[in-house]
């Protein structure tokens, strides 16, 4: 009779004739639309930070319909906001910029926030009967 038992394979148990995992370069996964407008904002995010101060802290609040507002406060006091289309891609661009995020935007983070006489201006113009919105046009 014929041996037909089948010779050993090399230690790891691939055969010969199979190629390793190693032998074909694995391609990266391409980054989902999700991830591309997280990296948008984080660039944005790190810009602020760094034309006012170095450094910044955010909030992100939800403001409507796939709409989510990141408000930004530099060192320097100067605030701006970005808009996200979802929670997730705003925490994600906080994270990927190292975005120190709080809770709220009240208490410490509101007393960072300097304010010029623009922003005076128009908010007493509406409390004190000072120039407000201009009337709207007749119909």
């Amino acid at each position: 009779m014929a041996d037909t038992t089948q010779p050993e394979t090399p230690e790891s148990g691939e055969s010969a004739a199979q190629p390793s995992a190693s032998a074909a370069p694995a391609k990266p996964p391409k980054p989902s639309k999700d991830e591309k407008r997280a990296e948008r904002l984080a660039r944005q995010i790190t810009a602020f930070a760094t034309g006012h101060g170095g450094s910044a802290e955010g909030q992100i609040a939800h403001i409507g319909r796939g709409s989510v507002r990141i408000a930004l406060v530099g060192a320097d006091g100067e605030w701006g906001v970005l808009v996200a289309p979802s929670q997730e891609s705003a925490r994600r661009a906080a994270e990927i910029a190292g975005l120190t995020l709080q809770d709220a935007f009240d208490g410490e983070l509101a007393a960072k926030v300097r304010t010029g006489p623009y922003e005076w201006a128009r908010m007493a113009g509406i409390q004190l009967g000072g120039p407000g919105n201009p009337p709207a046009p007749a119909s």
